[in-house]
């Protein structure tokens, strides 16, 4: 299976990646972890993202595609994978799925974590990261809005798009993301 995993800050995507990930032994991209591999491997492109990455800026999309266009080719890849952080806009998502109809292994589900805004900031507030101050959650929700929206609009136009409600316990929202991957599968 090809999955996308979406949600915004303080969603549990993290903790139910790992899970989802071990649940369908599938591969786990993260791309913030593809792009710093990249970097140490001193391929071209990782190279490229280095500098982008050093200087605190974000790496275009030309870049992550071909990034992500080499990982997807890895025999750990075969069964499967879960993309995590990966698309981040629809340009992204138009090219994940020309790479995948190139291998002829279309994308089999979009899961998009929803929780409330509120339940969200207190979340992150609880979790006492140093970089969890209500001023910064609000702006990574702004860009997670504006970046995420349209995305979710273009998965849910290809009809890939499964909201999954990610309130109440790692448990419950990991019974839900089940549910929805055998509901795909099936």
């Amino acid at each position: 299976m090809r999955i996308v995993f979406l949600g915004p800050p303080g969603a549990g995507k993290g903790t139910q990646a790992q899970r989802l990930k071990d649940y369908l032994k599938v591969a786990h991209l993260s791309t913030g972890e593809m792009l710093r591999d990249a970097g140490e491997a001193g391929t071209l492109l990782g190279q490229e993202a280095a500098r982008y990455m050093n200087a605190g800026k974000l790496v275009p999309d030309d870049v992550v595609v071909g990034i992500v266009a080499d990982r997807i080719q890895s025999a750990d890849c075969l069964r499967g994978c879960l993309f995590d952080g990966f698309p981040r806009t629809v340009p992204q998502a138009e090219a994940l799925d020309r790479m995948l109809a190139d291998c002829d292994k279309p994308l089999d589900v979009v899961l998009a974590l929803d929780v409330a805004e509120p339940q969200l900031v207190n979340r992150l507030l609880a979790r006492g990261r140093l970089d969890d101050d209500l001023e910064t959650i609000r702006e990574r929700f702004r860009q997670y809005h504006e970046l995420t929206q349209p995305l979710l609009d273009y998965y849910r136009s290809r009809g890939v798009l499964r909201e999954i409600d990610a309130e109440g316990t790692p448990d419950e929202v990991f019974g839900r993301i089940r549910g929805a991957i055998k509901a795909v599968h099936t």
